[in-house]
């Protein structure tokens, strides 16, 4: 895996290449991650680690049912909003203060760059580390993505039977109806060479 060195799309987002503010482009990739996905995983017995990065945390919907499990959470976003006991670091850029050792890391990514936060996850991680990502089921086309998967295949992917929601910005009052497919996508660094799929 080669040293990250961000892209034009995470480039242009960070000089605010755009005609939307700096807020309002936040608030519009922030798709919250219904907790029943989370618990849907754990109870299929998928593996982690008791000590886990939450690096898009948005209010803690990921964070709270696993340090409702017992793990240990380390939570950061590149805003705050509002999730217990978390920090401001973005992800792909910043360095200093993110969690070292052997950590896993669990997270509903925005999608824009949801391929740099995969990439950057499999940088920062230990081998043998979980690295588990809520994407869109579309996740697997893609040229760009087919040569992240030719070199760093997912140990397996968790793909749900039935839609399910990501709130947009939190919304779940709002949004009630499961419009999408998603999948939990599974990586275990530097030990996976084929992929499996399983169903939740």
């Amino acid at each position: 895996m080669k040293d990250w060195t961000g892209n034009k799309r995470t480039l242009g987002a960070l000089l605010g290449a755009s005609n939307h503010t700096s807020e309002d482009r936040q608030r519009e990739d922030y798709y919250a991650t219904d907790p029943a996905m989370v618990r849907d995983l754990l109870n299929a017995g998928a593996p982690l680690r008791q000590c886990v990065w939450e690096p898009a945390c948005g209010v803690g919907h990921i964070v709270n049912v696993l340090r409702e499990r017992g793990h240990e959470v380390y939570a950061t976003d590149i805003v705050d909003r509002g999730c217990p006991d978390s920090s401001v670091l973005d992800f792909l850029w910043e360095f200093a203060g993110a969690p070292m050792g052997d950590v896993d890391i669990m997270t509903n990514p925005p999608y824009a760059t949801a391929r740099e936060f995969v990439e950057r996850a499999l940088q920062v991680v230990k081998p043998g580390a979980n690295v588990w990502m809520l994407l869109k089921l579309s996740f697997l086309e893609g040229q760009s993505r087919k040569r992240l998967f030719n070199d760093t295949p997912p140990a397996d992917v968790w793909v749900f039977s039935e839609r399910r929601i990501c709130a947009k910005n939190g919304d779940f009052d709002r949004y009630k109806q499961g419009a999408m497919a998603y999948a939990w996508f599974h990586w275990v660094k530097s030990r996976n060479t084929v992929c499996t799929i399983k169903w939740l």
